[in-house]
């Protein structure tokens, strides 16, 4: 009988890639959308529900130039404020939008703590200068990333293929020893086709078995 083939194993890693929002952290628009729906209009049969809003925001014509720092905090507010009618300051737009980001974290510190010792860790994230800004002031787990890549800072954002080489660069070691860890399956399958291995999250526990099958737990 023919002998059953064996996969060959993963390549030693020496670097993980982490995607943020809802790998890191947890993502809860309702939050922010909540906050925002309620500055709009002052007659409430008029206002724009939480989710309406989201898809219409997602759908803005400045969207991806805001996602890709092409718009800056103080435009993205004046032009949400103009086609929602909302009634907000700055300061209150900025606590409003950065509430989408709760403070408690979907994977423990210590995870990264202790991958720190054995792989160079770089995040790699879509996202805007302010939740950039709330981000590192407000979560103790950047320490533990050596470099940090985000769409805002290299006007591009995922699954362009300019982003992702940026990561790798900044992950200073061969593609095939780097994994890259990503809720999005779309991202998932883009970092494969550039080289890199590659994790769909689903949870912690999934996360964890893997990376001790990997040997780097």
């Amino acid at each position: 009988m023919p002998r059953s083939r064996r996969l060959a194993p993963a390549p030693q890693l020496h670097a993980i890639i982490f995607d943020i929002g809802r790998v890191i952290v947890r993502v809860e628009p309702r939050r922010a959308l909540a906050k925002l729906a309620a500055a709009g209009n002052t007659r409430p049969k008029n206002r724009i529900s939480g989710d309406d809003l989201w898809q219409a925001i997602q759908s803005d014509p400045l969207w991806r130039d805001w996602q890709e720092g092409r718009v800056t905090p103080a435009q993205w507010h004046q032009n949400l404020c103009a086609r929602f009618g909302l009634r907000l300051s700055f300061a209150d737009f900025c606590e409003a939008w950065n509430s989408t980001i709760p403070p408690k974290l979907l994977l423990p510190i210590s995870l990264f703590s202790r991958l720190a010792k054995r792989c160079r860790l770089v995040l790699l994230s879509n996202t805007d200068p302010l939740h950039v800004a709330h981000m590192e002031s407000n979560f103790g787990f950047m320490r533990h990333f050596a470099a940090r890549i985000y769409s805002c800072d290299v006007h591009a954002s995922k699954p362009s293929r300019v982003i992702f080489l940026k990561a790798i660069r900044a992950a200073q070691v061969p593609k095939r020893r780097i994994l890259f860890i990503d809720d999005v399956a779309e991202y998932v399958a883009a970092a494969r086709r550039i080289g890199i291995q590659a994790l769909q999250f689903r949870n912690r526990a999934q996360l964890e078995t893997e990376l001790h099958r990997r040997g780097v737990l």
